[in-house]
């Protein structure tokens, strides 16, 4: 995870390539009861590791949660965004938002500052309506599509997908989704040299978010 911020300013081509190649390794899956979504604790800047206590992995409400992967004080600035965007929507309609919609406003709100955020973000959760976990990418064009299985970003996500191409299934137990998890944050923490130190994770299911460590 870079611990900086973009300038005002259209990035190229060239800058976008390296923007999307953050350091750091964010995972979401799909499991039976809802979702399961984690991260690291590692934040750098260029060689430096800046922090060992980064906070990447946020309650949006109690039915959705985010990771963060890019520039910090971006990815800090859209969180605030969507805590406030849901407070609002949960307050005119006395129901907590979903993660179709907060993935939905996460979407409209980099698409407007296309490519001006460096940010790139999970936003997941448990659909009240839809009785079921849901799982979102947005990069930081604004680009947003549905996973059905898992996803992960950061430049740690190559080792930790090889984990969860290799073992994630359909209809995997809470419990089971929680140790595969942090067996694919492992991985990636062994051999990318910008994930490392603590895991962040926390289920979603029915009953609301739940931070696991």
């Amino acid at each position: 995870m870079i611990n900086n911020n973009i300038n005002n300013h259209i990035i190229n081509e060239k800058e976008l390539a390296k923007a999307i190649q953050t350091g750091t390794t964010t995972v979401g899956i799909i499991v039976k009861d809802g979702v399961v979504i984690g991260t690291e604790s590692q934040a750098s800047g260029g060689f430096l590791v800046a922090s060992k206590q980064a906070q990447k992995l946020f309650e949006i409400n109690n039915f959705t949660a985010a990771t963060i992967a890019g520039g910090v004080a971006d990815c800090q600035y859209v969180v605030n965004q969507l805590r406030a965007l849901s407070k609002i929507k949960e307050v005119e309609e006395e129901v907590v938002p979903g993660p179709k919609y907060m993935a939905s406003v996460c979407r409209n709100i980099l698409f407007s500052g296309r490519s001006f955020f460096m940010s790139m973000m999970i936003v997941g959760g448990y659909s009240q309506t839809e009785k079921l976990g849901k799982l979102y990418g947005i990069d930081m064009l604004g680009t947003l599509y549905e996973e059905d299985s898992f996803i992960s970003f950061g430049s740690g996500s190559p080792f930790s997908l090889g984990v969860l191409e290799a073992d994630w299934k359909p209809d995997m137990s809470k419990s089971d989704g929680v140790e595969l998890i942090k067996t694919a944050i492992t991985s990636s923490k062994e051999r990318d040299a910008g994930s490392g130190f603590a895991i962040q994770l926390c289920t979603i299911d029915q009953a609301g978010y739940k931070q696991v460590q």
